[in-house]
């Protein structure tokens, strides 16, 4: 008996990952079958399986397969049966839209469901289930996690938002504008043309510095500033490399934010190597839930 055949019998475990993938693939397809079973067969006669299948496949009596759903375990028609492309594990349509649709909303790019893989979901591959809201949000996060967090620049228009890179809004604002070459930090929004400012992110404020502009009744009357206030009541804590405000409802002071960045939520100092680097409290029996 051939080594191969061993490992698809579960008696011995393949020792390459080519092997793995292909003892996989082949016990994946046996799944499917009410009855099937290994045999063993010479080279020469592959041709005519092949000319078998190809005959059985397009004749009358091709039958429809149906496929369990290891997620709902409801029977699904295979053709409504998503493949994660690496890993090859199989779910149902509904299950990975709303799977998906989870990930996406929590700010992160979707991988594949099964416990601990790790596949990446390819977003041309998820037409075949999501929505077109649902498909352009993960057009949003592929896009988001192309770039550096720090380069990362959100139109404050609020019927606008649209998401852009800061080499995108530099190229977008007029060479020939004060706004590109100056440090007053003018920009023009690649989707709805408007002027804004890329430091203080609010529509532009003409004739007005920034520290004028933070001082002027203009900010303090804005929701821009009626959010900062309401942060500093409920102690919410700015992430300093992307600037999204994060609240603790329950946790350790350990925060590990959206884009990566992880600090203090006491005092908002770095953690390296997921390390502490200050002297603050990393638990409050107060912060925990009980079931």
């Amino acid at each position: 008996m051939s080594s191969l055949v061993i490992q698809l019998k579960g008696k011995r475990q393949p020792t390459s990952n080519k092997v793995t993938t292909l003892v996989d693939q082949v016990n994946l397809i046996r799944s499917k079958f009410v009855y099937q079973a290994l045999f063993h067969m010479k080279r020469n006669y592959m041709k005519f399986v092949y000319r078998l299948i190809a005959k059985w496949t397009n004749s009358d009596s091709y039958l429809t397969i149906i496929e369990q759903c290891t997620i709902c375990f409801e029977y699904i028609h295979n053709d409504q049966i998503y493949t994660v492309h690496k890993c090859l594990h199989r779910y149902c349509f509904s299950c990975m839209r709303q799977h998906v649709e989870a990930k996406l909303l929590q700010g992160k790019l979707p991988e594949c469901p099964h416990q601990k893989c790790e596949s990446k979901i390819g977003i041309d591959s998820c037409k075949k289930f999501l929505n077109p809201e649902l498909y352009d949000i993960m057009r949003l996060r592929v896009k988001e996690a192309s770039i550096l967090p720090k380069d990362r620049v959100y139109c404050p228009f609020s019927k606008c938002s649209a998401f852009m890179s800061k080499t995108e809004v530099i190229a977008h604002t007029p060479s020939s504008s004060s706004t590109a070459a100056g440090d007053n930090g003018m920009r023009r929004c690649v989707e709805c043309n408007r002027l804004f400012c890329i430091n203080c992110k609010v529509p532009w404020h003409d004739d007005m510095t920034c520290s004028g502009y933070m001082k002027s009744y203009v900010f303090r009357s804005s929701n821009e500033a009626k959010l900062k206030s309401l942060a500093t009541k409920e102690r919410w804590r700015e992430c300093i490399d992307c600037k999204n405000l994060v609240e603790l409802t329950s946790g350790c002071y350990h925060i590990d934010c959206r884009c990566g960045y992880q600090f203090c939520y006491t005092c908002g100092a770095e953690w390296v190597d997921k390390k502490q680097t200050c002297g603050c409290r990393l638990w409050d029996e107060h912060n925990s839930i009980y079931a």
